[in-house]
């Protein structure tokens, strides 16, 4: 990622983080955020959301399925730092939905004119999408990344 898209999506990222604290959801860390398909929402990003996210997220195991966040662990976010824009703004506080809701909706309409701005094709979908097409990141599920094989030349043996 270009270090001038890095800075302007990192200064999107703060704002939202400010806009959310000012807001002042509780977070009861049950990781409901992280497990999908059980709490009926999907978490949509964008291709440079995706970048940074896979730029600095841990390996994880693939294919990624839609049913929870591959970087969820004991229920806690093990790519906090690099966490897309649906993670900093999605909370389960029933008092903050509307308010959440606003806040995604003008961060992602400032994602969209950042990337027209800088020339990046606007391609917005399912983590998973891009977590699958990372040919990259694979591990085990021992969180062992796989060793490539080399085919070496069978020699013909001596009579």
């Amino acid at each position: 990622m270009k270090p001038e898209i890095r800075e302007q999506l990192m200064a999107l990222y703060a704002e939202v983080d400010a806009a959310v604290a000012n807001a002042g959801p509780k977070c009861d860390a049950s990781g409901r955020c992280c497990r999908f398909v059980e709490w009926d929402h999907v978490l949509y990003i964008s291709s440079p959301e995706a970048e940074f996210l896979l730029d600095g997220a841990p390996p994880f195991q693939q294919p990624v399925g839609i049913e929870t966040c591959p970087f969820q662990k004991e229920r806690l976010c093990t790519a906090r730092e690099h966490r897309p824009l649906g993670c900093r703004v999605y909370f389960c506080d029933p008092a903050y939905q509307t308010t959440g809701n606003d806040i995604m909706e003008a961060a992602v309409q400032k994602l969209k004119q950042f990337c027209d701005c800088a020339n990046i094709p606007w391609r917005y979908a399912p983590l998973h999408v891009f977590l699958n097409e990372s040919p990259h990141r694979n591990v085990d599920e021992h969180g062992i990344a796989p060793v490539s094989r080399i085919a070496l030349p069978l020699t013909a043996a001596h009579e």
